[in-house]
């Protein structure tokens, strides 16, 4: 008979697996859009809707995802979640027409809701004061998008694309069973059962009336919807910015999804340690100052020199873009984790909802910024406007953020190093 602890890291270590194989998913249109793409002849606003498709689903889904989880608990939720997530996976090699890739698109984008019903199933098992920690190493499983990366253009190249939604829809099956044979009924939902005494559905939405809640999803919508829609948008990117093939653009790319997802984990531990606010706010400024330098195009400046013309190119090549996104991917991957930590301070008992909701949130900046890249790109002809939609959305939340610690001085008299914000 397994012991408490053997329990609670059993049921930590699926959940960041199911969530990595369900994130992988999720992003898989990254790779396989660019070769529907090319099939359709989609303009950059067609490829935006494409990809984000997919993200949409699974949104909306993770605020009723997460209220599951907390009525039913996670491993039953989460073991279904997954078979459902299969079957449209599979049908996605059949589809031939744009409207149809939309369609299923919608359906496999379920998978997105893994995150809501992983996070509350991951809080149940764990003590007040690793929470951080633990929520961090689940939020590992965005390295899903790496895998995405990595193992979806070697796919394509050996079988075509038409082959990674087959391969990923028996993996996720398999991820199901693996699941539910090593993991456990929290002790909290065990209790709930004895007594028949639930969390009833208004409870759960009470927080949900609060402006702190949706302060914390637009935090959210820049740290964990900015990075969806980098890791779905970046191979496109290289391959027109870079001229780069869709293999060696899918691998760069991992530099930016890898670490962010991994070093969400640290993050979680740098919230416990130093504060989630602290570690916000350092986030932000981190993303803005680097977004400022990849938003500037590729620019050609003639000056005319009295002996003649002279020619200077300004922008940024492609081993500083990488580092540059590679920093934004790691400031992402720890902003992650410290936004949901604070959820956890506030709201020990609505992860479900409240993290759905701002996991809802979240995942809509990773629907609604590839569009808006698309349509930016198309009106603008500048390929880096992508970067400055983003450099104004981190700008936003610097401010919202200004102003909530501001006011909180105002109307409690604390000193600065005591809020939560």
């Amino acid at each position: 008979m397994p012991t408490h602890q053997q329990k609670q890291w059993s049921v930590l270590t699926m959940n960041t697996l199911a969530f990595a194989c369900n994130f992988a998913v999720w992003t898989m249109f990254s790779i396989i859009g660019i070769k529907i793409k090319q099939e359709l002849g989609l303009s950059d606003t067609q490829f935006g809707v494409l990809v984000a498709t997919p993200i949409l689903t699974g949104s909306l889904t993770r605020l009723p995802l997460g209220i599951m989880t907390d009525r039913f608990g996670g491993r039953i939720v989460f073991f279904i979640q997954m078979l459902l997530v299969a079957i449209p996976t599979y049908g996605l090699a059949f589809a031939d027409q744009y409207w149809q890739y939309l369609v299923i698109g919608l359906f496999v984008g379920l998978a997105g809701g893994s995150f809501a019903i992983g996070i509350a199933y991951t809080s149940a098992w764990f003590e007040k004061n690793r929470q951080g920690t633990a929520m961090g190493i689940f939020g590992a499983g965005n390295a899903g998008a790496a895998i995405t990366n990595l193992v979806a253009p070697m796919i394509v190249v050996a079988y075509g694309w038409r082959m990674v939604p087959q391969v990923y829809s028996v993996a996720m099956v398999l991820m199901a069973i693996l699941f539910w044979f090593f993991t456990f009924a929290d002790p909290a939902q065990q209790e709930r059962a004895r007594t028949g005494k639930h969390i009833t559905l208004a409870d759960q939405l009470a927080p949900l009336k609060e402006l702190r809640v949706w302060r914390f999803g637009l935090y959210y919508y820049f740290v964990f919807g900015g990075f969806v829609a980098l890791a779905l948008w970046l191979p496109k990117y290289y391959v027109a910015e870079y001229q780069m093939d869709l293999k060696t653009a899918s691998l760069i790319t991992m530099f930016f999804t890898l670490p962010s997802g991994l070093i969400r984990a640290l993050g979680g531990w740098l919230s416990d340690k130093y504060g989630a606010r602290n570690c916000n706010w350092a986030v932000f400024w981190v993303c803005l100052i680097c977004l400022f330098f990849v938003s500037y195009p590729q620019t050609t400046y003639i000056v005319h020199g009295m002996s003649g013309d002279m020619t200077f190119n300004v922008g940024v090549n492609v081993w500083v873009f990488t580092v540059l996104i590679f920093i934004i991917g790691i400031a992402q991957g720890i902003g992650k984790a410290s936004v949901y930590r604070i959820i956890h301070d506030y709201y020990p008992d609505n992860m479900g909802s409240v993290g759905g909701l701002v996991g809802v949130i979240g995942g809509l900046g990773g629907f609604s910024l590839p569009i808006l890249f698309g349509m930016a790109s198309d009106l603008l002809n500048v390929r880096s406007s992508c970067f400055m939609l983003l450099f104004g959305v981190v700008a936003g939340c610097m401010i919202f953020m200004h102003i909530a610690i501001r006011n909180l001085r105002r109307s409690e008299g604390l000193e600065l190093e005591g809020y939560k914000a």
